[in-house]
């Protein structure tokens, strides 16, 4: 028996988020349907609330509901140390840490040659500007443990090591080929107080 169109195109749309198979999929829209239906519409109006009310931070590029975000607008953050990331997630996975107190800098994404990600289409330019016009002693990248993190990791290193007196790497007590996002506060821990300098 085929299933119905809404069923399908709303199985569809699941299957696009992180994680998501098509079993999966099918299962969650199954559960919307068997939902009162205030529930429904409750979440649809959450993603749409999130998707109209989050923006970029004008200086980090961090997930805010305002133009600068609560961190850089934090007077006793400490200004002197930049923490560079891949995504706006990655700053809320270290802040539920409470491992760093610095400033962050988000890239939107990692060079990746084979999905035609070049260092123009990320964060760099500013990451750049930021750097130039800031008073950092630190610049930490902590970017994932992939081939695209490490690759970008190095390319920043040498964008940036005439620019700061040091630049430090987070140090690798996160599998190799591991996301920020799934790693557990002990290890990010460890792996801030372990980072690792880049410098040459």
């Amino acid at each position: 028996m085929r299933l119905p169109y809404p069923l399908t195109k709303l199985i569809d749309e699941l299957v696009k988020l992180p994680s998501i198979g098509n079993k999966s999929a099918r299962r969650l829209a199954f559960s919307l349907l068997l939902q009162p239906e205030k529930s429904a519409y409750d979440l649809a109006e959450a993603i749409i609330q999130a998707r109209k009310n989050i923006r970029s931070c004008q200086t980090c590029f961090g997930f805010s509901e305002y133009e600068v975000c609560e961190v850089c607008k934090d007077e006793k953050r400490n200004r002197e140390i930049l923490c560079v990331v891949e995504d706006p997630k990655n700053v809320f996975t270290i802040e539920s840490s409470g491992v760093f107190q610095g400033m962050y800098h988000v890239l939107e994404g990692a060079i990746s040659p084979i999905q035609g990600i070049s260092p123009d289409k990320l964060r760099v330019k500013e990451l750049q500007q930021r750097v130039k016009a800031g008073q950092f002693s630190e610049i930490i990248i902590a970017t994932n443990s992939t081939l695209e993190g490490e690759a970008t990791a190095h390319y920043l290193t040498d964008l940036l090591q005439e620019l700061v007196e040091k630049i430090t790497r987070i140090a690798m007590g996160m599998p190799i080929g591991s996301d920020l996002e799934f790693t557990d506060i002990n290890t990010l821990e460890r792996s801030f107080e372990g980072r690792t300098s880049l410098n040459r």
